[in-house]
């Protein structure tokens, strides 16, 4: 049950707590896409293997009743620690944003921009700390990646308020990205 109890610890944090660092997005109930959270858990070495029966297997087998499975999104029940709903609101960003990525994705970033992957969006942090700790699941020495966001928004770029950490962005073209 060791493993499952650390699953259950992973997921906890993840969902209740630091969504934006797993790049989740959440709906206004909570609600995740179980191929997200398992796209997030694998890209720390000790989760890699991860598969969707393993989650459902730590459910079932748990004692408190933390967890919900309903089609392909999963959610916790409670404890969150921060606002639930992430709006899709088209605003105006801070001047700068950050990225948080491996150091193998840089050039392709800078010759492509920041692209949503498997996701709605791009994730950019409102803080350096929040993109390190982003950057250090996809890298032991992650690269940090400033968004000039004031010029991206003036050139038409649109931007949504993820949660107080997170903002979220379409595309970024690289043009508007430079490394630390």
């Amino acid at each position: 049950m060791g493993e499952l109890d650390s699953l259950s610890k992973e997921i906890s944090y993840a969902l209740r707590h630091a969504p934006w660092e797993y790049e989740l997005e959440m709906d206004e109930e909570g609600w995740v896409p179980m191929a997200q959270l398992l796209d997030g858990l694998h890209r720390e070495a000790k989760w890699v293997d991860i598969e969707r029966a393993d989650v459902e297997e730590m459910i079932a087998q748990s004692a408190k009743k933390r967890f919900e499975i309903k089609d392909e999104r999963i959610r916790a029940f409670y404890g969150h620690s921060f606002p639930m709903k992430i709006q899709k609101e088209e605003k105006e960003p801070p001047a700068v944003l950050y990225h948080g990525t491996a150091r193998r994705f840089v050039a392709s970033i800078m010759e492509n921009g920041l692209l949503p992957q498997q996701r709605q969006y791009v994730h950019l942090s409102q803080d350096l700390e929040t993109a390190e700790i982003v950057g250090k699941r996809h890298d032991g020495k992650p690269c940090i990646l400033v968004i000039d966001a004031k010029r991206a928004w003036e050139d038409g770029v649109k931007f949504y308020l993820g949660n107080e950490k997170v903002w979220l962005a379409d595309v970024v073209l690289g043009k508007y990205i430079k490394q630390m």
